[in-house]
């Protein structure tokens, strides 16, 4: 008889979904849970219970918690789905919300490819109508390629929830190496571990000689040169983000091929993005990082000075901090300029991000570039709901020196509303008062709000309607 438990529908589907990710037929894992493969497939396509001894196997085979096997739909799947079929090319479609949260559900690989191919009609799109370059179609090629393969990289990361424990692994037993005073910066204990242990000369560019590289290494001559011009924190994570392509080599290209990134521009994209995951590795180690993070209740800038590093460095380890047992708060993290675009995003919170446009603007990411270097504070609700509690900061970063190009950026570092008591932030808000809310959404063409000032496109999902002797909060929106 056909289980129709909603909960063992998801448990079925996000059983396999783990199975394939981890390379492992049906016939063996069954092997390893203690049941037949027959039984297996039953579980996997909803037709017998999945129980509490299995979970259990299931929990330590795969090293992850009871509740992540549990857990409901990807989020972000999700959201970008949602966006996708917002689209004005599927207005003739009626697709009802329960019906894309079930394919999500059930066939998550199939979302995901429909995504895909969405990536490559919006890349198109914007080719064919000169949006993506000037230069003629060389040039639109290669700016249709790089959209997709930042896209395919930040799926990998969200995928595997910004959590590889083989290069946390790797670092650690780097770290041990160290000859390391404590509360120094590891940008000596580093170069010199690189100089006696893999013959690797570190050396730096005077802030005198202008040059447009901040890194460089010559393989021939085991040379490693970094700019001086640069802050100590973005030198040591430099430094860190070498070793990581040079010792973590072998490690980061399993990553990859397990996640079926092919070679070509995806993959070195990859391994910077590894690479810097690994960096980060080394300069916050996870256990000591882990200790005073909740030492400190996540204060960023005590923890910034502390480790010596930067408030992007801190916020981008925090949002990595999934390690069995010895789990952080699940973040969200977004990175903006200051013509809105997001050049860095991630969740663990369950809050949609979007994927093809920048963010709301009720979002106080966008709000900090008003107040620069000041933390922020907000609490929002999602159109489904959900409250969430972020904090941003604006900033400015040079490569170094007066005459240095400046550059403008906002990070966004959130969490759901009943998570934000563990934060030194949520203290400085009243996290149960509804004056404190503010309604956001996740682009304006998804959103269904209608009573925003700040709408910049219509809703997908209603009639456009307009009456040239009315004027509402938005000119997309007419007042009844």
């Amino acid at each position: 008889m056909k289980n129709t438990n909603t909960q063992g529908i998801k448990l079925g589907a996000v059983i396999r979904r783990m199975r394939r990710e981890r390379s492992l037929t049906q016939q063996r894992l069954a092997s390893i849970i203690g049941i037949s493969t027959p039984y297996l497939n039953l579980i996997e396509n909803n037709r017998r219970n999945v129980t509490g001894k299995i979970l259990i196997i299931l929990a330590q085979e795969f090293n992850i918690e009871l509740s992540d096997i549990g857990k409901e739909n990807d989020s972000n799947l999700l959201s970008d789905l949602m966006e996708v079929f917002s689209d004005t090319v599927f207005d003739d479609n009626y697709l009802k919300n329960h019906d894309v949260q079930d394919l999500v559900s059930t066939q998550p690989e199939i979302a995901r490819a429909i995504i895909r191919l969405y990536d490559i009609h919006k890349t198109n799109q914007n080719k064919l109508s000169g949006i993506t370059g000037e230069k003629g179609d060389q040039s639109n090629l290669e700016g249709m390629t790089n959209n997709i393969s930042a896209e395919i990289i930040s799926d990998l990361i969200q995928k595997n929830s910004n959590y590889f424990p083989t290069l946390e692994e790797i670092a650690s037993n780097i770290l041990k190496k160290l000859n390391k005073p404590k509360n120094i910066n590891l940008f000596v204990p580093l170069s010199e571990y690189l100089s006696s242990a893999h013959n690797i000369r570190v050396a730096t560019i005077p802030p005198e000689i202008k040059h447009d590289t901040i890194r460089y290494y010559d393989a021939i001559a085991k040379t490693l040169v970094i700019s001086d011009r640069l802050p100590q924190a973005s030198r040591t994570f430099l430094v860190a983000q070498q070793m990581g392509l040079l010792l973590a080599d072998e490690e980061i290209n399993k990553i990859l091929d397990a996640n079926n990134i092919e070679e070509g521009e995806v993959k070195k994209l990859g391994r910077l993005a590894l690479s810097n995951y690994f960096a980060g590795a080394i300069i916050l180690p996870y256990d000591t990082f882990f200790e005073q993070v909740l030492f400190t209740k996540y204060d960023i800038e005590v923890l910034e000075n502390r480790f010596q590093v930067s408030f992007e460095q801190v916020c981008h380890r925090l949002t990595t901090l999934n390690k069995p047992g010895l789990r952080g708060i699940p973040f969200h993290m977004m990175r903006v300029d200051i013509a809105g675009n997001i050049s860095k995003r991630f969740s663990a919170s369950g809050i949609a991000i979007s994927r093809y446009s920048g963010a709301c603007p009720r979002l106080n990411i966008y709000s900090a570039f008003t107040t620069p270097d000041r933390i922020k504070l907000q609490i929002s609700i999602m159109p489904n709901g959900e409250k969430y509690f972020c904090i941003a900061r604006a900033f400015q970063k040079r490569s170094g020196g007066f005459d240095s190009p400046e550059s403008f950026y906002s990070i966004g570092l959130g969490c759901r509303l009943n998570d934000a008591s563990q934060m030194v932030y949520g203290d400085r808000v009243l996290l149960d008062s509804s004056e404190n809310i503010v309604p956001v959404g996740v682009s304006c063409r998804s959103c269904p709000r209608i009573d925003c000032r700040q709408r910049a496109f219509p809703p997908s999902n209603r009639q456009l309607s307009y009456n040239e002797n009315v004027k509402g909060l938005s000119a997309y929106v007419t007042p009844n």
